[in-house]
């Protein structure tokens, strides 16, 4: 078998809000083409237009080589070698960041081929079955312009996740900060004030987490609002600190009542072992897609249980990127959630409209994938609805 071509197209949802912190308005989908008459799908979270660049333009000299060009004619079956050339090809371009980024939706599609290859869902190609079901959390992001419109719609969508299903949220509580909710500036006494609220609304039995979006520079500042919270039973607290700070990050595992996850922006299973030796975080939450795909996300996994952290996928896209979240903690004994972004608890059409064959919730789970490959299909109607052809 043989890569023939490559598609990348850029999806915008049509009411694209520059001032959200919601990269779900934006996606990037790659189609993998084979002369077998398999297709591959991928997306990955990070500016569109770039991840395309990364994957179209043409290469120069051997360290600096274009992603699409280095794939045509290869043998779709074998990512983890064809992860390998892709990196090293584009050493020059961009070890980290947004060529990483590419690399990962590349790769995803390559794993869905073998798969689909294969007459297998992804996971039994990467491993032995670690659960009989996969745990999501629903990730809610809430509306308002004001405090109290910010509080209330959490509220609200906290209490919507848990009549959805739902055993366990995570509300994102970002009331100042570089990415502070629709230009609020909240004193961090608000902070708690919402946490408290939303612990109330879902009782001791819900598992919540709480995703602060980089709202401090300095742990020490940090921790006195995250000892406010050790009675709420917060099951971990999502990048508090800049990611840049790995030594306040190292503070913060020692001394937070709760523990620490990060890792959404992480490239390479490399970043990740800073992540997990200096800032020594105790759940590491790489995105397959930003991460590099799934093949490197294997490997950030394996690096985790060799150093007793838990693995909680991050995924803020669509049912793509939910899927092959799903895939990898199918093999994953130490992944106890994943990240979930309910199409009902959502404002982006993308979201809500891109994807078929959507994962189904029962009794707070999810079944492990049965479809070959991914087990997701993109509606060609959505895809022509949302592409930007610029």
């Amino acid at each position: 078998m043989k890569i023939t071509d490559i598609e990348c197209h850029v999806l915008l949802a049509p009411d694209v809000r520059k001032d959200a912190t919601s990269s779900a308005q934006d996606d990037i989908v790659v189609f993998v083409h084979t002369d077998e008459g398999i297709t591959g799908v991928g997306e990955t979270d990070v500016n569109p237009w770039i991840a395309r660049a990364c994957i179209e333009a043409p290469g120069t000299h051997t360290m600096g080589l274009g992603l699409k060009e280095m794939l045509l004619g290869e043998n779709p079956l074998e990512p983890q070698r064809l992860w390998e050339k892709l990196y090293t090809g584009s050493a020059m371009n961009g070890r980290r960041g947004a060529v990483i980024c590419a690399i990962g939706a590349l790769d995803m599609a390559l794993w869905d081929i073998a798969g689909k290859a294969a007459g297998k869902p992804c996971w039994e190609l990467m491993g032995q079955a670690a659960k009989t079901e996969i745990r999501p959390y629903a990730s809610l992001q809430p509306n308002g312009h004001s405090f109290s419109e910010y509080k209330d719609s959490l509220v609200a969508w906290a209490v919507k996740a848990q009549e959805l299903g739902f055993q366990a949220g995570k509300m994102e509580v970002t009331l100042s900060g570089p990415y502070n909710h629709s230009g609020l500036n909240e004193p961090d006494e608000k902070m708690t004030e919402v946490v408290a609220a939303c612990r109330a609304a879902v009782g001791p039995d819900f598992v919540m987490m709480v995703d602060v979006q980089y709202t401090w520079t300095e742990a020490d500042v940090a921790l006195r609002t995250l000892r406010d919270w050790a009675d709420f039973d917060v099951y971990f607290v999502e990048t508090p600190l800049q990611m840049d700070n790995l030594q306040g990050y190292a503070q913060l595992h020692h001394e937070a009542p709760m523990p620490i996850a990060a890792g959404e922006w992480q490239n390479t299973r490399f970043e990740f072992a800073d992540l997990m030796d200096i800032g020594l975080v105790d759940v590491a939450q790489p995105d397959v897609g930003r991460v590099g795909g799934l093949t490197e996300a294997l490997r950030v996994c394996q690096m985790a249980a060799e150093r007793n952290r838990r693995i909680v996928p991050h995924c803020w896209k669509t049912g793509i990127g939910i899927a092959a979240s799903a895939h990898l903690a199918a093999v994953t004994a130490h992944c106890p959630f994943i990240e979930f972004l309910p199409a009902d608890l959502c404002d982006s059409p993308l979201r809500r409209e891109l994807v078929e064959d959507e994962l189904i919730i029962q009794n707070g789970a999810i079944r492990l994938p049965e479809k070959p490959g991914l087990g997701v299909e993109v509606r060609a109607e959505a895809l022509r609805k949302f592409a930007v052809t610029v």
